[in-house]
């Protein structure tokens, strides 16, 4: 054997690495300078001779090599044959080997077929299989999914429109249990809502998922980093699985759900072929009833049936699925406005103010709008349907502007009130000259902090020549009484001030 042609300071190298040290075949092989499958090679075949390390004192190279690798005498006995369906079905359970296999077979049968020849026989008899059936599909590892390219007529019954629903079938590898749910079309929520529907009809999560690249799922195709629909990654981490999208035009990586996309064709939807449907539900109550008859029909060519290997091979071997389902959410890039808030269908929701000009997620469901700046959360907010209005934590104001969130117009209106019918006038209009209330409150602050300065009777004054003479800030009111304006008598307004003339353009103007 190409083995034994190795020194034996090299094999004890192996050997040593592999029980002693505990590497990887990989690593005893980058140290050693050979191959991997020879490293597995002589790790197989010390476990089967009992070997272990340290060797035994005094053992010579001859005698290593005759433990290692035992002559065959009497070739002309009859080998024990080994159960080749029980080897296929068991080599679909996690970390389940050949070697394994071959070792729990020599066991049993001491005279049995040596590790290569038991390989080699394996290999032809699954040859003999469906060649879809030859891809090597791990206990609970891989969930296929794509659409059925034929669709299924619904008819409206209220206005007799026909409309095609999809058709979403999803395939286990390990046992082919097939999953099938009809939507109106392959858009991001249904494509979302039909894996959901997938992974509750299986009882549990697989390992992977493999869809093919639909752009629901995947935003831009790669063949080493396909990017994902956030939404789609975002359903992935809720349930604990990884997305590997199958290869652009490389039909192989999802051979098990074309098939299970041809069985379903064949085995539900030709059947259902001349029946006229007139809603989702309807149909899809049809095709759950076929689907459990599809599961429960036998694989010739296995000998059992698809919800039998689910419940004997992949089922056990799923992950539980999570306490709540998938709630669907729409993910957003977007910078934060000067004013703190980022916009989420015309309405505003605020973020901590130093996060100003700052890039971040928006993530959306149907009750809540939830804000991400470099994967962290920074803000939840319940989602409103109020265009062009604003949702505000004080938390996240500057602490000045905390302050005015305190106020309101009423309460300046109040406070006015108390001094005198000047000074509200002159507060009310304030409030009413700008867009926003609250871009008058600085202002309104100012006017009434200056009947402490000054006294409520001359702020009253003061207010009173200010309405006259149309102003309406801060500076003007304070000017005013800066210069004891308010204690001169004002002067009788003249009915016609200014004469009449074309280029004088009169107090209604701006209007």
């Amino acid at each position: 054997m190409a083995q034994a042609s190795l020194s034996m300071r090299k094999i004890e190298e192996i050997l040593r690495l592999k029980f002693e040290v505990g590497l990887t075949h990989r690593e005893i092989a980058q140290s050693c300078g050979v191959s991997t499958s020879t490293v597995s090679g002589y790790s197989m075949h010390a476990k089967a001779a009992g070997l272990s390390w340290p060797l035994p004192e005094g053992m010579t190279a001859e005698q290593l090599e005759a433990r290692l690798f035992p002559a065959q005498g009497d070739y002309g006995r009859k080998i024990p044959q080994p159960d080749w369906q029980y080897v296929n079905k068991e080599l679909k359970r996690k970390s389940v080997t050949l070697s394994l296999l071959w070792l729990e077979y020599r066991q049993e049968h001491p005279n049995g077929y040596g590790y290569s020849q038991f390989c080699h026989c394996y290999r032809k008899w699954k040859q003999q299989l469906n060649p879809t059936m030859r891809q090597k599909h791990k206990a609970g590892e891989k969930l296929f999914v794509d659409y059925a390219g034929q669709t299924v007529s619904v008819v409206d019954p209220q206005t007799g429109e026909i409309r095609a629903a999809q058709v979403f079938v999803a395939t286990l590898g390990a046992s082919n249990y097939t999953y099938a749910e009809a939507h109106w079309s392959q858009s991001l929520p249904n494509w979302i809502a039909a894996h959901v529907g997938a992974l509750e009809f299986l009882g549990g999560v697989p390992a992977i998922l493999v869809p093919d690249n639909i752009k629901a799922g995947v935003k831009s195709p790669n063949l080493y980093e396909p990017d994902l629909n956030p939404t789609y990654q975002d359903f992935a981490c809720h349930y604990g699985l990884a997305v590997v999208p199958a290869r652009v035009r490389k039909p192989r990586d999802k051979a098990k759900v074309e098939a299970g996309v041809q069985v379903v064709e064949r085995w539900i939807l030709a059947r259902l072929r001349d029946r006229t449907f007139f809603s989702l539900a309807e149909l899809n109550q049809a095709i759950a009833e076929l689907l459990v008859e599809l599961n429960q029909r036998e694989m010739k060519h296995l000998g059992q049936s698809r919800r039998e290997m689910f419940a004997e091979v992949d089922q056990p071997a799923l992950a539980p699925l999570p306490e709540t389902p998938y709630e669907f959410a729409r993910w957003k890039k977007a910078r934060v406005h000067i004013d703190y808030h980022v916009s989420f269908d015309k309405h505003f929701y605020s973020v901590p103010y130093t996060l100003s000009g700052k890039e971040v997620n928006i993530r959306a469901t149907e009750k809540t709008v939830e804000i991400y700046y470099q994967r962290q959360r920074v803000a939840s907010h319940p989602r409103s349907t109020a265009k062009g209005r604003f949702s505000t934590h004080s938390v996240h104001m500057p602490p000045e502007h905390q302050f005015y969130s305190q106020w309101s117009p009423e309460r300046f209106l109040r406070w006015s009130r108390e001094i005198g019918p000047q000074t509200s006038e002159l507060i009310s209009k304030a409030l009413d000259s700008r867009r926003h209330p609250q871009q008058a409150y600085r202002t309104c602050l100012g006017v009434l902090g200056l009947a402490k300065r000054y006294s409520p009777e001359r702020l009253e004054a003061a207010c009173q020549r200010a309405n006259s003479a149309g102003i309406q800030s801060y500076r003007g009111v304070h000017n005013i009484l800066k210069n004891k304006l308010d204690q001169r008598p004002l002067e009788p307004a003249s009915d016609n001030p200014l004469p009449a003339h074309d280029n004088i353009r009169g107090q209604n103007y701006y209007n």
